[in-house]
């Protein structure tokens, strides 16, 4: 997979320091919301399962049409 142009340098590095993949470092830096301290969302558990399937949608996960909450947030987590 190529990595796009990163829109936020600093918080790319940042990520990558914290051994995030490339491509999930190049998606949260280039987020349009996300700040340099990081994006402001709360956390996960506070989401309804609905709200994290469509974030697993955006990433892409496999086999988010039949996770629970739970799994979902763990493959949003780890992915």
């Amino acid at each position: 997979m190529d990595i796009p142009s990163i829109e936020n340098e600093a918080q790319y590095k940042a990520l990558r320091d914290k051994e995030y993949s490339k491509e999930k470092a190049a998606r949260i830096a280039n987020t349009p919301n996300a700040s340099k301290k990081g994006g402001v969302a709360k956390p996960y558990e506070e989401w309804t399962r609905s709200d994290l399937y469509q974030q697993a949608k955006k990433a892409d996960i496999n086999g988010r049409s039949k996770m629970d909450k739970t799994e979902l947030i763990f493959a949003l987590r780890n992915n």
